[in-house]
């Protein structure tokens, strides 16, 4: 048996006894060390995502220490979206979008708000000594950004790309990072939460509250970090003429597109959706040589403390862009 933080309906959750997971053949049992509290967890724990039903282990975003097998005692970061392998889209590198894909967090895989996860020994990268737990973690959320910059400087053909963020959030941040690091000099976030905001300026972002933006500012790259239809209009309006908008954000799933904008000045509108597995590589790298900065704005809870943590979250006592949760504690 292990301890797990479970889903049990809305705004329920319940730090008990589970069974161990059962590894198949081609996976690797993980000791979970840390995990990230995602913006899909928090639909999931409000009862918003009919994907995730209960009772079920949330949890996707963890690094850990591989138990047993040649790679006993290695540090992984974990790449949740499991692939097929075969399909057209796998075979083009494209396993995000996999008709059968599935990710831990979402049935029949588990997540990773509990001790012990397995994986398939594919989806685990290994973390140089020195890299901290919690900032490995980070390498799933960042990658959703990754990839979103990534397809959009593709689309605009340049890296001299003005960049606006919707939300300051860890996708958000993540995707103003990940601009960064691709090339990108001129990058704003909008985020309307003072104390998060202050955070994102004290990591050094250029953070501004959505009421001081310019409403003739306009960008070549607007990415939408939140998804409701109040973001997905601020993104319309602000994409210049032949400009790109990648859309991450899973708040809602209708409203908010100016189609007539969008097709006057054929702006480009780019749905995203987690990573490829190369893009998931290729943010642990860029974690791991540090070129996504000092990633130190995450809080630390414990595992045992998740449900209240959830509950801050909702009401809004959080400024960090990130809670990483420990099953063994929080670090000293």
């Amino acid at each position: 048996m292990m301890k797990a933080l479970v889903y049990t309906g809305p705004e329920r959750l319940d730090y008990r006894d589970v069974a161990d997971p059962a590894p198949g053949s081609d996976d690797a049992l993980v000791r979970i060390e840390s995990v990230g509290i995602c913006g899909s967890d928090m639909h999931a724990y409000l009862g918003h995502d009919e994907r995730r039903p209960a009772p079920l282990i949330l949890g996707h975003e963890a690094c850990g220490i591989i138990e047993g097998g040649e790679r006993d005692g290695t540090r992984v970061t974990i790449n949740p979206l499991v692939a097929c392998g075969t399909c057209p889209a796998c075979r083009e590198g494209r396993g995000n979008i996999c008709p059968k894909r599935q990710i831990i967090s979402l049935p029949p895989r588990e997540g990773a708000f509990a001790e012990r996860v397995a994986m398939p020994k594919a989806n685990l990268v290994a973390v140089p000594d020195g890299i901290a737990p919690e900032k490995a973690a980070l390498a799933e959320p960042i990658a959703c950004g990754w990839h979103a910059v990534r397809l959009g400087l593709r689309a605009l053909g340049t890296s001299e790309a003005r960049t606006l963020v919707i939300g300051g959030g860890a996708i958000g941040l993540g995707a103003a990072l990940s601009a960064k690091a691709q090339g990108i000099s001129d990058v704003t976030i909008i985020e309307p939460h003072d104390g998060r905001r202050a955070v994102l300026l004290g990591s050094g972002q250029n953070a501004l509250p959505p009421s001081d933006l310019d409403e003739a500012d306009l960008f070549d790259m607007v990415i939408d970090g939140v998804g409701f239809a109040a973001t997905r209009a601020t993104a319309t309006k602000h994409a210049k003429p032949g400009g790109v908008i990648t859309h991450i954000g899973l708040g809602e799933a209708t409203g908010g597109l100016d189609i007539r904008r969008m097709t006057l000045q054929e702006i480009t509108f780019i749905g995203t959706y987690t990573y490829t597995a190369q893009d998931f590589r290729d943010t642990a790298a860029a974690i791991f040589d540090g070129r996504l900065g000092a990633l130190d704005w995450t809080e630390p809870r414990a595992l045992a403390d998740g449900a209240r943590a959830f509950k801050d979250i909702r009401e809004g006592r959080v400024n960090a862009p990130k809670i990483i949760l420990y099953p063994e504690g929080v670090p000293v």
